[in-house]
């Protein structure tokens, strides 16, 4: 039995979708730049920080910032357990993750013939 070309195509589509989103998370995410966003500066606007970064007198939001419910996660920080240089890593488990729910729901939600 044989895959009509229309199926082939579609599925070297999709797979080639993977690929790239695989490669630009995976790759280029070591590219990217490890100071902080527009948020966290304006946040820390008007503060005194430390040598680490962080507020130590003055008056700014970020003087009452906590850390996130999810801080802990394995995947916190664009890293796989906080660890250094792991953010290429961290980027394909998040495409495999976002692939796997949102595969699994569209198995789950498909229309099925009676």
């Amino acid at each position: 039995m044989s895959v009509p070309s229309k199926d082939r195509r579609a599925m070297g589509f999709f797979v080639g979708l993977l690929l790239a989103a695989l490669l630009i998370a995976g790759g280029l995410s070591y590219f990217a730049s490890s100071a902080p966003d527009g948020l966290d500066t304006v946040a820390r606007n008007g503060c005194v920080l430390t040598e680490d970064g962080e507020p130590e007198s003055g008056t700014c939001i970020a003087q009452n910032a906590q850390d996130s419910a999810t801080a802990g996660s394995p995947l916190a920080d664009y890293a796989v357990g906080g660890g250094e240089g792991t953010t290429g890593l961290a980027g394909v488990l998040g495409v495999v993750a976002c692939l796997a729910v949102g595969g699994g729901l569209f198995w789950v939600l498909r229309r099925r013939d009676s």
